[in-house]
């Protein structure tokens, strides 16, 4: 089981959402250091507590890591859908080094 999951909080429908989504999709989030697995979340899923939704309803998407090594989960800074597949990885590697140094 991989103790390093990025979670993205999306909606159907979205176009910055399907954007980012695809994009990470693209990269080798395994090749990452640490490595980490992509989960999508649908913001607006049954599933999804009311105090997510309403924290996340009008953010989305929205990027946040769970790391077994964190005491919690990290929402990651908002990114640019400017950004290409390779500096979307760079970026990604450098919110993670920030987030894991700093628990």
């Amino acid at each position: 089981m991989n103790s390093n999951v990025l979670i993205l909080f999306s909606r159907k429908g979205c176009c910055l959402c399907q954007t980012l989504e695809k994009k990470l999709s693209n990269i080798s989030l395994i090749n990452l250091k640490p490595p980490i697995v992509l989960s999508i979340v649908d913001i607006d899923s049954k599933e999804i507590s009311i105090e997510i939704q309403r924290k996340y309803t009008n953010e989305v998407p929205v990027l946040v890591l769970d790391s077994n090594k964190l005491s919690r989960k990290i929402e990651l800074p908002r990114v640019s859908p400017r950004l290409k597949e390779d500096l979307l990885f760079s970026w990604l590697q450098k919110n993670l080094n920030m987030c894991l140094k700093a628990s």
